[in-house]
């Protein structure tokens, strides 16, 4: 399966979505490859900071913030179990690239009607790519929220009837999250019993429930 964290809006944690990913699926012997396809290489640089504290290598982590992503990404499926590609934000070539190597696409939102909005454009990406691989399977992920508050509680209640519908599991905001960000390291690794490691689990056990499969366009 080939899973692409996208939302053209910035800010939304994509990148610490994706290693976490990753590494959650890493941990549970799958061979996973992330693809950092963002310019600001936010991905590799946590990798090369993994590299510089010893720590050992979960998953492979290569730099393609290239248009050509939807002909690369599965050519690096082959030697995989999973691709993750951490998306660009605001550049539209990259994004439909991404879309186009997808089976999964994640869009991650924080709990403010303004994320709502702007994911708009981002679902018009979709339903183009969709023309091209309708087999395209995509979720919402409800991101950096505090599960008690009211906001986060009414954004959920907002796309529960969406399409795409929003995944059960949510990740909140959590001060790990930016210790694991600094130091290369999961948040698992850090507190595997913190509140943010239960959060990735839950997550990565979901999307392994959708069933998404690989197939070739």
């Amino acid at each position: 399966m080939i899973v692409a964290l996208l939302n053209q809006k910035g800010g939304v944690g994509k990148t610490t979505l994706a290693l976490h990913l990753a590494g959650e699926w890493a941990t549970r012997d799958r061979r996973v490859t992330l693809i950092d396809a963002d310019p600001q290489g936010s991905a590799l640089d946590w990798s090369q900071q993994r590299g510089r504290e010893g720590l050992r290598r979960l998953f492979g982590a290569i730099g393609l913030p290239r248009d050509t992503l939807h002909r690369e990404a599965p050519e690096l499926y082959r030697d995989a179990d999973l691709v993750v590609i951490d998306g660009p934000p605001r550049v539209a070539a990259l994004m439909r690239s991404a879309l186009l190597a997808a089976d999964l696409v994640l869009i991650p939102v924080q709990p403010s009607p303004l994320d709502g909005w702007a994911s708009a454009e981002m679902l018009a990406l979709v339903a183009e790519a969709r023309i091209y691989r309708p087999e395209i399977v995509a979720r919402f992920v409800l991101n950096r929220c505090g599960a008690r508050t009211v906001l986060a509680r009414e954004t959920a209640e907002a796309l529960a009837d969406h399409d795409p519908p929003m995944l059960r599991a949510t990740v909140g905001q959590r001060v790990v999250f930016a210790a694991a960000a600094q130091s290369g390291r999961l948040a698992r690794e850090i507190d595997m019993e913190s509140p943010a490691a239960a959060e990735i689990a839950a997550l990565v056990s979901e999307i392994d429930q959708l069933g998404v499969e690989r197939r070739e366009p």
